[in-house]
């Protein structure tokens, strides 16, 4: 009995230069294994399309119209958490891949990488592992040791919710998201500020002016 045949992994690109996403669909299109989805020119045209795509990596740019890479990486997590999102973009600045990543990006490739280079990303993020290219590498190395990660904006939003002491459901519901994308943030937020309880994250919103407006401290 022949052994089942693999089902192509399902590509979308999002990048508003229509040169470059076309020119990475045709080097796509090259792999028996690779079925490109789409190529859609920013984040909120993904967001419109993402449950008819169903793709199983996207390759997002970061600054586009309308809906830039890492609000529609938020995003299409909260939608589709089994999506893995790999940035592709000019920028090797270390604020971004450190953004990036944070904002839930399997991987972080610039645009000059070599073409094979992009396929290998696509198979180490279906495997589960993340995935930076050497530029990227290079960049975030120094930025390594004991640095805070910073919060994202809807991690910001929900620490303001949690500090006026609702349940995580009712953040869910304020929020319009599910109790499990609450626990997750919920979590990193801990993580991130080295607090491990409700009543330090209610602390920590109260010394930093969170809890006197927006979170415009942060």
């Amino acid at each position: 009995m022949s052994d089942p045949i693999k089902a192509a992994t399902k590509v979308a690109i999002v990048d508003d230069h229509p040169m470059v996403a076309e020119g990475i669909q045709s080097i796509l299109e090259s792999y028996d294994d690779i079925d490109v989805v789409a190529t859609l020119s920013n984040g909120r045209e993904l967001i419109d399309n993402l449950n008819t795509l169903a793709p199983d990596v996207i390759l997002m740019d970061l600054n586009m119209p309308e809906l830039g890479g890492l609000s529609a990486t938020e995003i299409v997590l909260e939608q589709r958490p089994q999506t893995h999102i790999v940035i592709l973009t000019m920028h090797d600045n270390a604020e971004y891949i450190a953004s990036a990543l944070s904002h839930g990006a399997m991987g972080y490739l610039l645009k000059d990488v070599p073409t094979d280079e992009i396929k290998l990303a696509i198979d180490t993020v279906m495997a589960g592992e993340q995935y930076l290219c050497t530029g990227a590498k290079g960049s975030i190395a120094p930025k390594q040791g004991g640095a805070r990660e910073a919060l994202t904006e809807r991690e910001q939003t929900i620490l303001l919710e949690l500090a006026q002491g609702k349940s995580n459901k009712d953040v869910a519901q304020a929020l319009e998201i599910s109790v499990r994308t609450v626990e997750t943030h919920r979590k990193n937020i801990k993580r991130k500020l080295g607090i491990s309880s409700t009543a330090g994250l209610t602390r920590y919103a109260l010394e930093h002016g969170v809890l006197q407006g927006t979170g415009s401290a942060f």
